[in-house]
This record gives structure tokens, C-alpha cells and sequence, in this order.
């Protein structure tokens, strides 16, 4: 697929517009490690686009006590992908998740 030929103010502001994106996921990444934020409650939250299209196995590596080694477990364990996104997870995988972390 060939990429849109943006002008230079387009760019400029989908630059921002991913940099804002990624500064919102690391605030909430550094929520949920210092435990302000927890796994349920970002889970219900799963339809804002900042949660929705973060990577589980980053969703879970921000876990307390959770490193790449136990969130790749329990992905492996539930069948998810470690490319799947929390938008992309089913309702059995959401379930899944929700009874092992919740």
C-alpha cells in the first residue's frame, strides 16, 4: 500500500498527533507499574483508543511483578498472540485474562 503524500503541515501534525499518543500510553504504562492503576479498570477501558490499541504483552509487562517472561506465559497459556492488541482480544480472551489477572 502506498503512503498518502501528506504536505508538510499534515505531517507535522500526525507527528504530534503520535507522539501525544505514545506520551499517554507511557503515563498509563507508569500508572499501572506503580499500582495507581489496576488491570481490571484499564480493561473496562479497553474502548479509549490509547488502551485500545496497546499490545497486551506491554499491558502486561507493566503489571507489578510481571516482566516479559510471565506475560508471554500467560499469553502462551490463553492462546493470545503477542502481536494482539487489546482491541483485537475476544470475549473469551478478555474473560480469560479477567479470571487469571482481574
Amino acid at each position: 500500500m502506498a503512503l498518502p503524500n501528506l504536505s508538510p503541515e499534515d505531517r507535522a501534525k500526525a507527528l504530534k498527533k503520535a507522539a501525544e499518543a505514545r506520551q499517554a500510553r507511557a503515563e498509563l504504562r507508569a500508572k499501572i507499574k506503580a499500582g495507581k492503576v489496576g488491570f481490571a479498570e484499564v480493561m473496562r477501558q479497553s474502548a479509549d483508543p490509547i488502551v485500545a490499541r496497546m499490545k497486551v504483552s506491554t499491558l502486561l509487562e507493566s503489571l507489578p511483578g510481571y516482566g516479559k517472561a510471565k506475560a508471554h506465559k500467560i499469553m502462551s497459556d490463553l492462546g493470545i498472540s503477542v502481536s494482539r492488541r487489546v482491541q483485537g482480544l475476544g470475549a473469551r480472551q478478555r474473560e480469560a485474562l479477567m479470571e487469571r489477572l482481574g
